[in-house]
């Protein structure tokens, strides 16, 4: 019987009628591995993921190796997203044993949940010097049943070593600004100076390292950190791994140019993205970042806004190609020059072809290609290509589109609470901010309980059952100091405090340093705690970065070394692993800034107060913390932040007031200065 049909992730629910007989992750399953004396068969992925339906296709679809599965193992699906923490153990596991790791994630495990045999994919046939998925199920049997000590030996061998990876940085310091610039290096060396990014195929994009690269600017004035990050972005967003009819980012890019993507496209990636693209036109003023950055807001509110206001996760790789009725990767969004002629006519095909790098060859598979926006495209009017971009909008829009995983996650929606308020501040578009707002809301009333623990997801306005990790408490946190900051409205301040001491209370170590489950959560076979980005911020530096940004906003001593002992990881890991760690770096750099708290007071109904707000939130000094509204008396009465208290004006003008490291600049009403202050932009 598969047990998946009640589950509310959309994973799980595309595997409820294989015919193997599934069981969501729990003691049950391990209980009934127990009683059976076999091994559990444990499959790890995630909804969007284009090789988990491929295997899930070829071998959970088939009734042959089903009946072999349901016969010799006790099977269990995991959704990666629900349960990171069960993913982040056992991809350690296959890491550490095969050097590689990836989704689909295939795990042998003891009744005890130890691991023995590992894996990704596996193909029905021998391929690529790889065994079949039957050749794996048939050998892992046969040393079950012929040589059960060994495997014994083998799992409680693998259970020390992982247990033995305990991490103690609480001690190593604080970064300074040598270690930052060791990681600029290591960085620079690493950079692909001709296509941007760093590294080779696939290309992944390093948001949080861009954000370093650029908060490294702000505070040094580096140009080398910035051009680096200005030349990736360029090359993506010109890239095939921007959507450059619809907004949005994929993925990752499967070559070193960003031509192809791996086409699923992720709420964290675009969130993130977002931010970066805002941040880039805060610092430089790029045309092209400011429509990247609004392109990509504007995407995650059209296609993954959800009834109840929070933010599906992911949008599939695949979908249905009209001709074959196959579903296949890429087929919404690639074409080919005879496509863009039926929808444009040939005059304007041929234009579109030369400007959006349509060749007959194609660039992707079949013929077609996945547009661009090539350096040596022709100049063209931008109302015309307005104009293109519309009609072959609409017309895609036919296409069978892909599914999408209609989940809420707490962190990834922590994460697009922040970039849509900062880009609705920073471009005056208060819908974007209205919709930050009630994802944030949703996260409050659905995902919060009343001692304000966070669960991980929801589900058309319905909480999971899956408690939240760290990076759900950082994220989240971020992005309510980040609607604080941009509304003004205290009580997201006051939500993200009570995230911050959960932090200290359940996820603390005595060192200092954090793990990613709480101390009261299920046990594994290991804790797990992981302080390196994988595709969004590690919970370690998410968390590290919300507590030095409470800390600015309310005074916290408590708060501010919390954060200085997380630090520690940046210390160790910035010099030597800087792609890894980019979040860490770049929250590394607001804490070397200050970072600086800004208070900015004035008569709500004085239009000039909304204009010094706007001034202080473009400031590029790393990290800055913004506060507004009418003065804090000493009793508390007034406005609503801390950092408000006790501030007056001057010539009963909005003032704004600039401090750091226990001092503060002149207050002043002018908005001229107060940008010379923060480093801002002027547009």
């Amino acid at each position: 019987m598969n047990r998946l049909a009640d589950s509310q992730s959309p994973y799980l629910l595309q595997h409820a009628s294989n015919p193997v007989d599934w069981w969501p992750w729990g003691e049950a399953a391990m209980t009934e591995a127990k009683r059976r004396g076999v091994p559990i068969l444990l499959s790890v992925g995630y909804a969007s993921c284009h090789w988990c339906h491929v295997m899930a296709h070829e071998s959970f679809e088939d009734e042959l190796a089903a009946a072999y599965m349901n016969e010799h193992f006790v099977n269990i699906k995991v959704d990666r997203e629900e349960r990171p923490d069960v993913d982040a153990v056992y991809m350690e596991a296959v890491q550490a044993a095969t050097g590689q790791g990836g989704w689909p994630m295939t795990v042998f495990l003891t009744p005890d949940a130890e691991p023995f045999y590992f894996g990704t994919y596996f193909p029905p046939e021998p391929r690529h010097g790889m065994p079949s998925f039957m050749q794996v199920l048939e050998g892992v049997r046969t040393a079950w049943v012929g040589r059960p000590e060994e495997v014994a030996e083998v799992a409680q061998r693998i259970v020390r070593d992982l247990a033995g990876r305990q991490l103690d940085y609480g001690k190593a310091g604080t970064p300074g600004p040598e270690e930052l610039a060791q990681a600029l290096l290591g960085l620079t060396r690493e950079y692909d100076a001709v296509r941007g990014g760093f590294g080779g195929a696939p290309k992944f994009p390093p948001s949080m390292v861009l954000e370093f690269l650029l908060r490294h600017h702000a505070r040094t004035g580096g140009e080398g950190a910035l051009q680096m990050a200005a030349d990736t972005c360029e090359a993506m967003a010109r890239g095939g791994i921007y959507d450059q009819l619809g907004g949005g980012f994929a993925r990752y890019s499967v070559d070193r140019e960003w031509v192809v993507p791996h086409f699923e496209k992720m709420l964290y990636d675009n969130a993130l993205l977002c931010r970066v693209y805002a941040h880039l036109w805060r610092a430089t003023g790029s045309d092209l970042a400011r429509r990247v950055a609004l392109e990509t807001a504007d995407f995650m509110v059209r296609e993954l806004r959800t009834a109840e206001g929070g933010f599906a996760s992911a949008l599939d790789a695949d979908s249905e190609d009209p001709l074959t009725g196959k579903h296949v990767e890429g087929a919404y969004y690639a074409w080919t020059p005879a496509q863009l002629a039926e929808v444009l006519g040939e005059d304007d095909g041929a234009l579109a072809a030369a400007y959006f790098g349509v060749t007959d060859e194609g660039t992707f598979e079949h013929g077609a290609s996945v547009l661009q926006l090539p350096q040596d495209g022709p100049v063209v009017d931008a109302g015309v290509i307005a104009g293109i971009r519309e009609r072959l909008l609409a017309a895609r829009a036919g296409r069978p589109a892909p599914g999408r995983d209609d989940k809420v996650v707490a962190a990834w929606n922590g994460l697009a609470i922040a970039a849509l308020a900062e880009c609705g501040a920073y471009f005056e578009r208060p819908d974007l901010v209205e919709r930050a707002t009630e994802a944030a809301d949703l996260l409050v009333r659905v995902h919060m309980d009343g001692r304000a623990r966070l669960a991980r997801t929801s589900k058309d306005g319905r909480v999971g059952p899956n408690a939240g990790v760290l990076e759900d408490y950082g994220d989240v946190a971020e992005g309510f100091l980040a609607l604080a900051s941009v509304t003004g409205e205290g009580v997201w301040l006051e939500f993200a405090g009570f995230l911050v001491d959960l932090v200290l209370d359940r996820f603390t170590a005595e060192d200092g340093s954090l793990y990613d489950t709480a101390h009261d959560a299920e046990r594994l076979i290991r804790r797990p705690q992981d302080p390196t980005d994988t595709a969004a911020p590690s919970g370690w530096t998410a968390a590290a970065g919300a507590l030095l940004s409470y800390a600015a906003h309310t005074g916290s001593q408590a708060h501010r070394t919390a954060a200085e002992r997380a630090l520690g990881v940046v210390h160790a890991l910035g010099p030597r692993v800087p792609r890894f760690i980019g979040h860490g770096l770049a929250v590394a750099e607001a804490l070397l800034d200050g970072p600086r708290e800004v208070a900015v007071v004035g008569h709500p109904e004085d239009p000039a107060l909304a204009g010094m707000h706007r001034t202080a939130l473009l400031g590029t000094a790393p990290g800055a913390v913004v506060a507004v509204g009418l003065p804090r008396a000493a009793d508390g009465s007034g406005g609503e932040f801390p950092l408000l208290a006790e501030r007056t004006l001057v010539h009963d003008l909005p003032t704004a007031y600039v401090c750091r490291h226990f001092v503060c600049a002149r207050p002043t009403t002018d908005p001229v200065e107060l940008a010379d202050q923060l480093g801002a932009f002027r547009p």
